[in-house]
Formats: structure tokens, C-alpha cells, sequence
């Protein structure tokens, strides 16, 4: 028996839960709002701070390159020093990063602050899902807590949108990064105030887990980017991965051996989990994907200033908002694989309408529909997808597993985005302005459309398994 896994249940019964969601879902969505909101400020930040073209990928890519390389580095440090004191911490270098990009004057303040920012959120995210993992009991509670957690990251994208072209257009981008300051302070002191710090486990960080693993991944996600923009030919970019496949296998092995490692490969025996981490990201590198090129599509196609291309992304994000409330109801009817694979359905659907939007479509027929179909599938998805991530995972190694799901996440938008963007011109030959835009984002959709139906039937072969055919595992592993 897990006594100490028992002992936190037993401690966490006797704390105000509902306060400690609030914090958890508020300190979230602070990372995802953010992710989103700079897209619809880009040209603003561009002509603001004299970023070149080129150059202007980097208020991404620098954000992107520390939060994926520090992920399991910020989740175990959580499990070994306190998971309470490690989200104060992540929340405390956002909120400040923030407030530097908020008043950056120049391209290295800027791209520098948005690293900081990178490593606040690598940080923050796994704490905030171990939190989630060790304060609410396994079943109905969980469950409950866990559709509202991924219900705020599928809204806040959406909203982060919206709320990114209205302040661009009204008032200034720089807002959309200021309004961190409060909100970030006042969770540092309900932190402190309604959070009891979690059990710490004995022993030291696993520093070649740790360095192997950060600058590995810091090293992929690099090598992918630089792909979109200079080729896979480039000489750097060739470097860049196979540096990273070599400290990427040194890191496995270290893993296979260590006593304490920074991700324990027991976490991918189950296919529930392994599944469910798969599944993440592909999904994720479809939508990040279907986010960047249709707000291209919106503005560079169809005209659409920064302000109509946010609210254009509102029946998507009310659709979301409306499904994700009762995702807790229909798990409980059909089951999480079931919900999954519906939502994913729906999402691929909705991708494979929009990819054939071009110069003459009618938005609500041809936009506006189909994104309602993939806001629907989202709200369905992640919920489901965030339980199976961390289904039957010991309480000492809830940091663990929860930055293995935000590596999952993090890993489908930074390398899916890349994956896309090089997709997308492929075979575009001598077009160019709209008429490349238009190509860039159809094709772009079609590839994240494929990217949706591999991950539908990864779900269906070692998540949504039919009744009889897990009950007849049940039988053989009880033989």
C-alpha cells in the first residue's frame, strides 16, 4: 500500500479545495493566455519594436525553446522540493518576465524577457497539474477538476485571440502582457495562504536526467524551427537534431538506470498513458496549427483587421466553453476513451471543411461552421486526454508525470507548428502574396487534418478499447 499517497489524500480532504482549483485554473490559464495572445500583436510588435520578418519568429521561438526544455526539470523539482514552492516560484518569474515584455523597448529586451517568461511557465504548468493530481481524490472529483482545468486551456487559447487583436487594435499590445502583474501577485498570495506545501521526497535532483533532457529538447524544438524557415539541408539545423537524438538517447538510458530519475520510464508502461501522451501531440500540433494559419487567412485572405480576426474565433470559443461543461456528464455515460474519440471525430471533421476555405468563402458557412465543429471537438479532447495522461500515477511521481503531459503538449505546439509551416509550402512553386497565403493555410490544414487521424487511431488501438476486449485483459492479468 502507498502510505504516502493515502497520507496526502488524507491531508488534502482537509483543505479548501474550491480555492485551490481557482488557484490552479487561474495560474493556467495565465501560460495559455499568454501563448495565444501574442499572435493576433505580432504585426504590431513588429512595426513597434523593428523586429525583421525573420527575426519576428523569435518572440515565439524564445518563449517555446525554454518552456519545452525545462518542463521535466520544473516537474521533478516539484516532487523533490515542494510543488507549493516550486508554483510560486514559476509564478513569480512569469508575472515579473511580463512585466519586462510589457515595457520592452528593444528586440533583446524583448526576446530575452520572453525566454525568462519560457522558464516561469516550464515551471508553473506541471506544478499547477500535480496540485491537481495530489488535492482531488481519483474518480468523480477528479474528473470533475480535471474537464475544468482542460476546459480553461481550450477557452483561454480562443479568448487569448480575441482579447489579443481587440487590445492591439484599442489600446496597445503591451497589455495583453501587463494585466499579468496583479494577477500573477494575487495568486502568490493565495498560494501561500491556501495551499499546504506537499510532502518533499528525500534525495537529489537527477542532474544528467536534468541537463541531457533540457538541453535536448531545447535542441529539437530549435533544430524544427530553424527547419521551417532555412531547409532541412541546413548545415545547423542537421546539427541541431542530431545533437539532440544523441542527448536524447543518453537521456533514455540515464532514465533506464538512475535511482531517482527526472522522468521514470514506468510512467510509459501503461497504454493508457503512452496513448494519451501520443495522442496530445498530434492534437495539439493540429490546433496551434489551425490557430497561426487562420489568423493569416483571416487577416492576409479575407481582409480582416487584428480586432474582427479575434472575435472571429468567437463561435468557436462559445461552442468550446458550452461542450466542455458537461464533458464531466458524458464521461461518466460513455466513458473518457468514448468522449475522446468523438471529440477528436468532430475536431478532424471541422479541420478537413476549413482547409478548404480560400478567396471566396462565406464566413459562416465555410469559417465560421467548421470552426464550431473543432471548438466542439477540443472542449471534448483534452479533458480526456489530460485523465488518461495521469491515470494510476503514484502521488511521488505526480510532477513526473504531470511534465510528461506538458512536455506532450508543448512538444505537438512547438514542433507541430514547425512540422506545418515546412509542410506548408510544398509545392506552392512561383505563387506568392494572397494567393500564397491562401495555398500556405489549406495545405496546412490538410496536414493537420492527417496530423488529427493518426491521433484518432492511436486512441482507438490503446485508449478506447472495446469493453470485451479490456475485460478480457482484466481476466488474463488476474489468470
Amino acid at each position: 500500500m502507498n502510505t504516502k499517497g493515502a497520507g496526502s489524500q488524507a491531508a488534502a480532504s482537509g483543505l479548501n479545495k474550491a480555492a485551490i482549483l481557482a488557484i490552479i485554473l487561474v495560474s493556467y490559464v495565465m501560460i495559455v493566455l499568454d501563448t495565444s495572445i501574442v499572435l493576433t500583436g505580432l504585426p504590431r510588435i513588429h512595426q513597434g519594436l523593428g523586429f525583421t520578418d525573420a527575426g519576428l519568429a523569435w518572440v515565439q521561438s524564445a518563449y517555446t525553446l525554454t518552456f519545452g526544455g525545462f518542463l521535466l526539470l520544473g516537474a521533478r523539482a516539484g516532487d523533490i522540493l515542494g510543488r507549493r514552492r516550486m508554483l510560486m516560484v514559476g509564478l513569480a518569474l512569469f508575472t515579473f518576465a511580463s512585466l519586462a515584455i510589457g515595457a520592452a523597448q528593444s528586440v533583446a529586451w524583448m526576446i530575452g524577457a520572453r525566454a525568462v517568461q519560457g522558464l516561469g511557465a516550464a515551471i508553473l504548468a506541471p506544478s499547477t497539474l500535480a496540485l491537481l493530481q495530489t488535492t482531488f481524490d481519483e474518480g468523480p472529483e477528479r474528473t470533475r477538476a480535471v474537464s475544468y482545468y482542460s476546459a480553461v486551456a481550450g477557452i483561454a487559447a480562443s479568448v487569448g485571440l480575441v482579447l489579443g487583436g481587440l487590445l492591439a487594435d484599442w489600446i496597445s499590445w503591451r497589455v495583453g502582457f501587463l494585466i499579468n502583474l496583479p494577477i500573477g501577485i494575487a495568486m502568490i498570495v493565495a498560494a501561500r495562504r491556501y495551499i499546504a506545501e506537499t510532502e518533499q521526497s528525500a534525495g537529489q535532483l537527477d542532474f544528467i536526467g536534468a541537463l541531457t533532457s533540457t538541453v535536448g529538447m531545447a535542441a529539437l524544438v530549435y533544430g524544427f524551427i530553424r527547419s521551417a524557415d532555412s531547409g532541412w539541408a541546413d548545415g545547423v539545423t542537421q546539427a541541431s537534431l542530431t545533437g539532440a537524438a544523441v542527448l536524447l538517447g543518453i537521456f533514455i538510458l540515464n532514465e533506464w538506470k538512475a535511482r531517482q530519475p527526472i522522468m521514470p520510464l514506468r510512467l510509459f508502461a501503461s497504454r493508457e498513458r503512452a496513448g494519451a501522451y501520443a495522442a496530445r501531440t498530434l492534437f495539439l500540433g493540429a490546433m496551434i496549427g489551425f490557430f497561426f494559419f487562420t489568423t493569416q487567412y483571416l487577416q492576409g485572405v479575407l481582409a480582416y483587421g487584428a480586432s474582427l480576426t479575434g472575435m472571429a474565433f468567437l463561435p468557436m470559443t462559445m461552442m468550446n466553453f458550452a461542450v466542455a461543461m458537461v464533458v464531466p456528464q458524458l464521461t461518466r455515460r460513455l466513458g473518457d476513451g468514448r468522449v475522446l474519440a468523438g471529440g477528436l471525430a468532430l475536431a478532424l471533421f471541422g479541420m478537413a471543411w476549413l482547409s478548404r476555405a480560400s478567396f471566396g468563402t462565406d464566413y459562416w458557412t465555410g469559417v465560421a461552421l467548421p470552426m464550431m465543429l473543432i471548438g466542439a471537438g477540443q472542449g471534448m479532447t483534452l479533458s480526456p486526454l489530460t485523465t488518461s495522461g495521469i491515470a494510476g500515477v503514484a502521488s511521488e511521481d505526480a510532477g513526473a508525470g504531470s511534465g510528461v503531459v506538458n512536455v506532450a503538449h508543448q512538444l505537438g505546439n512547438s514542433l507541430g507548428l514547425a512540422v506545418l509551416v515546412a509542410v506548408a509550402v510544398i509545392g506552392a512553386g512561383p505563387l506568392g502574396g494572397r494567393d500564397l497565403l491562401a495555398y500556405r493555410y489549406g495545405t496546412a490544414l490538410a496536414a493537420g487534418s492527417a496530423m488529427l487521424a493518426l491521433a484518432l487511431l492511436i486512441v482507438l488501438v490503446l485508449i478506447a478499447r472495446p469493453r470485451g476486449a479490456a475485460q478480457a485483459v482484466a481476466n488474463s492479468a488476474s489468470a
